[in-house]
Order: C-alpha cells, then structure tokens, then sequence
C-alpha cells in the first residue's frame, strides 16, 4: 500500500512537467532517419540550385570629389533640376561626396549608361523603368569616413563589371562639365548672359542710329557735345555695369559682407555724380543738342530741312553707353573666365576597376548549409508534431486535436 502511494506523486508529477527530457530523447531516436534525411537531402538541394546559379563577379573603383562648399553644393543640385529626381533632398547634403553620390545616382547619370551599354537588352527587361532598378540593384555607391567615394558594379561578365564601374566616373566627369560647380563659374554663366543681352541692345542701337543717318543725314557734333555725351554714357554704364555686379555678388554673399559694401557705396557714388552732371549741364546740353546740326540736310517735298537732331543725339548717346557698358562687361567676363579656369572641379580616381579574378557570388558554401540547416529544422518540427498526434489517447486530447483542425479549415 506504501509503496502504490509513493508511486502517485511520482505518476504526479511527471503529468505536471508535461513533456520531459526523455520523451525528447525518445521522440529524436524514433524519428532519425528523417531527422538525418531531411538535411541531407536539402543540402544537396541547395548545393544543386547554387551550382545552376551563374558566377557574379564585383568590380569597384575608388574617385576622391573635388572639395567645395556646401553653397556650390546647393547651387549645383539647384541647376539639375528635375534629374537628380530629389536625391539631394533625400540624402541630405552634408558634404561634396554626398553631391556627387546624388550625381551618380541621378537619372540623367544612368539613363546614359543603359544607352552606352544598351542595358536594356542585356537585362532583357521591356520596359526602361525596369532597366534602371535593374542597374541600381546592381550597383553599389557609398561614401567612406576617409571622404572617399566606392563605386562598386555586379555582373556575370568580370570585364563588363570593370568597364561599367569605369563608365561611372566617366559619366560624371562630362555630366560635371555642363554644370557650373564654383563661385568662379556660376559668375562667368552671369556675365555671359548679361554680355549677350547688351550685345542685343548694342546692335539694335546701332542699327537706329545708322537709320536714322541714312534718312536724314550725317550728325555734326561739337567737341563739348561730344564731351558731355561720352561722360554721360560712360557714367551709366559704370553704374548699369556696379549694378550687374551687385546682383551676382548676391548669388554668394549677404548685404553684410565688406566687399558688397564696397561695391555699394561706389554705385551710390556713381549715381550721386551723374544726377549732379545732368541737373547740372541739363539745359547746356539741351542748347547744344539743338545746335547740333546734320552735315546734310535733307530737304521735303516743299523744299523745307527736315531736322531731328535732338533724337539722333538721343541715338548716338544710346550706342555710345551700351558700347561702354559691352566692354565693361567683356572684362568682367574675361575675368570670370579666367577664375573658373583656375578652378575647375576635378575628380581624381585613385583606384581604378580591373577585372576581378574571384567570383563574389553565389556562395555555394553557404547556400548549402543554410539549406541543410533548414532541413533539419523542419525534421524537428515533423518528428514532435507527427509525436504529438499519435500520443493523442485520452478524450481530452483527441478533443482539443478536432478542434484544432476544426480552426485550420477555411470552409
């Protein structure tokens, strides 16, 4: 009778623990042939699909940006526009490798390397969407805490992977060309605008007053005339050349800085000087703009000189100021010209992409293990599940097991 008690609690308190070490035990060695099989048997698998899968081979390249500020920076995504499809925005640009990441990046950037390398057919991909997430998953551009930019290309073929990885440094360099990256060059653009609408106005004032002349005569201009009209235009063209300086000096500077200053306080002087000449010599310049006469007059058909000297002088004081203002800003030009020479971004590769002679992918290894690994996993699972349902003995549990497969059933 003592020893029935004692074997209760026992009885007990193995139903309490549930499943115990050696029913683990008992369940691995019942079940070891398929817990054996099932890794084996997925490793070969997985060996088999690794071994279908072509090699990969990766070629990277290694440029170092030119250093710029972070205005050029924001000048330069400002002139892009729409290509570099708001990379910018996205990264965040914090120094120039960030820039220049955004450019190689951009759609303008890959769109040129799907046509150099006709992508599009070496992916066999239908639409051009395709080709550029194609392209990016391939691709792999990042920027090191060295500041140097890593351009890494996957392809099947190890000479096609270099030569792309190349083209990108390439591509960058021409996209680069048509922008204006510096201070220096974002002047030259200015003043090139600017000399071109001046060179407009020029030839349409010269073209009125040589109009003007064949209609009604050759102008004759005294010295003092003459004199007064060169100070004039010489003077509004200093100020109209200070004030296009002015406005592309705000593109870099604030109203603050001493240069600005500098080159305000002389447009204001400029302008002090030609308000006090013209009120001033106004009604001199008036009479003698009235005595100035045509060298040949031309006469009606009621024998009357035709005289229209006021507005011919009017036409040659025109002419004369945007002669003036033309070659102010030829030397502006000039400069800018000069400084942006001197100042050309270049990117510098310091290693250029050769052919790999390794495979970077697949890793057969790897793929093998992870295959037999997942075998093993799902032997386990079969092995204490198929247990479990087999140990279904009492009413309880084959009740709980229905309406488990009562809940898994869709209908």
């Amino acid at each position: 009778m003592t020893a029935i008690n004692q074997e209760q609690p026992a009885q007990i308190h193995e139903d309490e623990d549930g499943i115990s070490m050696m029913d683990i035990f008992l369940t691995l060695a019942k079940h070891k042939k398929k817990i054996l099989f099932y890794p084996v048997a997925f490793g070969i698998v997985g060996l088999a699909i690794s071994l279908a899968m072509p090699n990969v081979y990766k070629a990277n390249t290694k440029i170092l940006p030119p250093q710029q500020s972070q205005s050029t920076a924001s000048a330069m995504l400002s002139q892009l526009g729409g290509l570099a499809g708001g990379a910018g925005a996205a990264l965040g640009i914090k120094n120039p490798s960030d820039l220049y990441i955004a450019l190689l990046k951009s759609r303008a950037l890959t769109d040129k390397l799907i046509q150099r390398f006709d992508l599009q057919k070496r992916y066999e991909a239908k639409f051009l969407d395709a080709t550029r997430l194609r392209l990016d998953a391939n691709s792999t551009i990042a920027s090191g805490k060295d500041g140097l930019i890593t351009i890494e290309f996957d392809d099947k073929d190890p000479k096609i992977a270099a030569t792309i990885a190349n083209a990108y440094v390439e591509e960058l360099t021409l996209l680069t060309s048509r922008f204006a990256l510096t201070e220096a060059s974002q002047r030259r653009v200015f003043y090139e605008k600017q000399l071109e609408l001046t060179k407009d106005k020029m030839i349409a004032a010269e073209t009125a007053l040589s109009s003007g002349i064949d209609s009604k005569g050759m102008l004759s201009v005294d010295a003092q005339s003459k004199a007064v009209l060169e100070t004039v235009a010489h003077l509004r063209a200093n100020i109209s050349a200070k004030q296009i300086q002015l406005k592309a000096m705000q593109a870099f500077v604030t109203p603050s800085n001493n240069e600005y200053k500098r080159a305000n306080q002389e447009l204001l002087g400029m302008q002090n000087e030609l308000a006090k000449l013209e009120n001033g010599s106004g009604s001199n310049t008036s009479a003698k703009s009235e005595s100035v006469t045509p060298s040949n007059e031309v006469a009606s058909n009621d024998g009357k000189p035709l005289t229209s000297s006021a507005n011919n002088v009017q036409l040659l004081r025109d002419v004369k100021y945007y002669q003036m203002l033309y070659e102010m800003l030829s030397k502006q030009y000039e400069v800018a010209r000069l400084d942006e020479a001197k100042d050309i971004p270049l990117i510098q590769v310091l290693d250029k992409a050769i052919e790999p002679e390794h495979k970077f992918k697949p890793q057969r290894a790897l793929i093998t293990i992870a295959a037999a690994f997942f075998g093993f996993i799902l032997a386990l699972v079969a092995a204490f599940a198929s247990e479990a349902m087999n140990q279904a003995k009492t009413p309880e549990q084959a009740e709980k097991w229905r309406q488990l497969k009562a809940y898994l059933r869709f209908s």
